[in-house]
């Protein structure tokens, strides 16, 4: 059994190197076909586990211990329980159909590179390489049995992100989305090292089942420095990191930046797989987070700023990519606002759905790219149903799941968490529920003003940016004739349209049958919301029918008919509406201030202090005191010395004589 359990990451990683290490002699072919193969049988392995796990066939246990100190044992191993495997299942599928896209996506990649850069040479299985790497870091993250391998993962797929947000380095802004990202994510990394040290010394071992055990004891501690509940001061420093990993407010602000990068790894890293990994570690912490009340006050109030907020800023963005990721930072702060309200198992729900419409937008947004010649301006797009029917279908069906419209998977999903956050009574959940509900209307006009101002209306694409026919802005001249992506792009588009579709038609198991078992822990007298839904489900036409009767749906149904009024009927009335705007136009185009106050405040600071240790440390400290002060004392000396030894004999006899009167001197007093 651990043979099938090391076959799903190690698969992956085979690929990767082989990719990675003998791209130039395996060629192109040749460097998908290694990655592609090795995510297939890590797909198939992960749907093996998932079956066994369905029969009640569970493990945890070590592969491989790396050290022993103190009693401290820091291993390699897995827990396989019925949430690892379905995040197995989703990440394995998710990274099949995106490699197999980016055959498609990337086989001109080339064009993308200066002609003298040695980089684009190879970009093409570099690309596969990374891709795989990353899959096989997601499956580390999700697989670990104890906070070492966590942290292994959660790092190696930082990197990863890095590596791919950076991938066109030839390209400034490419270069400082990825730095951007890199150094947020450090600062959510520093708190989730904090809650791993906090462990780690209090409860005298790393390991999950150890930890948890132990989780009644530690709720009685207090953290000795600050004072605070010891629970408490774990959970906020382990949801710190969340905030980093799953770009929460207000760390929030490298996603959107990470478009840079090529569009298959925004369905991958920015969609379905990365982003999740803080909401799948705080359900995993579940038994700890159960015990803070406090920490969860702080996760619903966050998920909720998160959730309104930046869905507000995907109704002004203009980029296709934009768009997509603001919406995923709405969608985030919905599954964090399910983890503050005790729902785990909603927010892991969410995440599942979440996974496939969202890949499907994001992955349907490259095939319009591939067809415009990388344009990703909407406003230059426009009446692209007829040429991409293929795509527009599945963006359509994404954008529906997406505004939470029946009988869709995000329907389900988002449909429960809200009334789990309305039903949730820790502080901050009347906040969120407001959040929640104002945030749907939000989703719905934004997902269907991508559909109308995309694919319906105005040819756009046909005029430059006078309104005139003529170039397309990249060089060739006279119009273009968009057609469909080939069929490695749209396949894949259409196998996740179907989960996009179906998958929350499991809501029954997943969310209120017995599926996730012991692998979550809810405290159902403190926290009894999803036991209140759980008796109020009747299965899900029964919600179907229901839903089409409450607010959320209504609101959906408001933002999507607004969309199409603004951009089908109306579309002269956006430009109208913004003028008048004024202001509130002006603080979302600039998204609420959020860059430029890190470009004043930390990365200015950081320039003060850096300019600081220049002037005083460097100039005057290093080179005016150490360096240039000892060559000026020397000199010195040595100019004294010079006025003594001058080589002229009457001045070496003055001094003789001068030395022997002062000799004579001596010996005349001590006589």
């Amino acid at each position: 059994m651990k043979l099938l359990y090391l076959i799903v990451p190690l698969a992956p990683l085979v690929g990767a190197i082989l990719a990675g290490l003998f791209g130039r002699t395996l060629g192109r072919a040749g460097a998908h076909t290694v990655t592609i193969l090795g995510v297939l049988i890590s797909f198939i392995a992960s749907l093996a586990v998932f079956f066994q796990v369905m029969r009640g066939e569970t493990f945890n246990g070590d592969v491989y211990t790396w050290l022993e100190s103190g009693g401290l044992k820091l291993s390699i191993g897995f827990l396989i329980d019925p949430l690892t495997a379905l995040m197995m299942l989703v990440v394995t599928f998710v990274s099949l159909m995106v490699h197999i896209y980016t055959i498609g996506y990337m086989a001109h990649d080339e064009e993308n590179w200066p002609a003298d850069s040695r980089a684009g040479t190879n970009s093409y299985q570099r690309f596969f390489a990374y891709i795989s790497l990353f899959t096989f870091s997601m499956l580390m993250l999700v697989m670990s049995n104890n906070f070492v391998q966590l942290f292994f993962g959660w790092e190696a797929v930082g990197l990863v992100s890095y590596l791919l947000i950076g991938f066109w380095s030839v390209r400034p802004s490419a270069v400082y989305a990825n730095l951007k990202a890199f150094l947020v994510n450090r600062v959510g990394d520093f708190g989730f090292v904090l809650g791993i040290g906090l462990v780690a010394a209090y409860a005298g071992s790393l390991d999950y089942a150890t930890v948890f055990a132990k989780a009644p004891e530690l709720a009685a501690m207090t953290e000795q420095i600050t004072g605070w509940p010891l629970v408490t001061a774990i959970c906020i420093a382990l949801f710190v990191g969340a905030m980093g990993k799953s770009a929460q407010f207000p760390l929030h602000v490298w996603l959107p930046d990470s478009m840079e990068g090529p569009t298959p790894i925004s369905a991958l890293i920015h969609a379905a797989t990365m982003v999740t990994a803080g909401i799948f570690m705080v359900s995993r912490m579940s038994p700890l987070f159960e015990l803070s009340d406090t920490a969860l006050s702080l996760v619903i109030v966050v998920g909720a700023i998160t959730t309104l907020f930046m869905a507000l800023i995907a109704i002004v963005a203009t980029d296709i990519k934009r768009v997509v990721a603001y919406s995923t930072l709405s969608q985030l702060g919905y599954m964090t606002m399910a983890l503050g309200a005790s729902a785990y198992s909603a927010a892991i729900f969410h995440l599942m759905t979440h996974a496939f419409f969202k890949a499907v937008l994001f992955l349907g947004a490259g095939s319009v790219i591939i067809a415009l010649h990388h344009e990703q301006d909407m406003r230059k797009m426009g009446g692209l149903k007829k040429y991409m029917p293929i795509t527009y279908a599945t963006v359509l069906i994404g954008a529906i799941a997406n505004a939470g419209l029946p009988p869709f998977a995000g329907f389900f999903s988002k449909d429960s968490i809200i009334e789990a956050v309305h039903l949730a009574n820790v502080a901050g959940a009347g906040f969120a529920y407001f959040c929640a509900l104002a945030a749907v209307f939000v989703g719905g006009l934004y997902s269907f003003r991508l559909v109308f101002f995309t694919f319906h209306g105005e040819e756009r694409f046909r005029k430059d940016h006078h309104g005139e026919e003529g170039h397309d802005g990249h060089g060739h001249h006279g119009s273009h004739e968009p057609h469909e992506s080939p069929k490695v792009v749209t396949v894949p588009l259409i196998l996740l349209a179907i989960p996009a579709i179906a998958s929350g038609w499991f809501i029954g198991p997943l969310l209120y049958g017995e599926w996730f078992g012991e692998a979550i822990v809810i405290d159902a007298a403190a926290h009894p919301g999803l036991a209140q839904m759980e008796e109020a489900y009747h299965g899900i036409f029964a919600m179907v029918a229901h839903g089409v009767t409450t607010l959320p749906f209504w609101l959906a149904v408001a933002g999507a008919a607004l969309a199409w009024f603004l951009y089908i009927k109306r579309p002269d009335l956006p430009a109208v509406i913004k003028a008048k705007s004024g202001v509130l136009a002006t603080i979302l185009e600039k998204k609420y201030g959020f860059d430029e106050f890190n470009e004043w405040f930390f990365a200015g600071g950081a320039r003060g202090i850096g300019r600081g240790l220049w002037r005083g440390g460097d100039q005057i400290l290093i080179d005016g005191v150490a360096v240039n002060g000892s060559a000026r004392l020397v000199g010195w000396f040595a100019g004294m010395v010079r006025l003594i030894q001058s080589g002229h004999i009457y001045q070496y006899a003055f001094s003789m004589i001068i030395g022997v009167f002062v000799l004579l001197t001596l010996w005349l007093n001590r006589a």
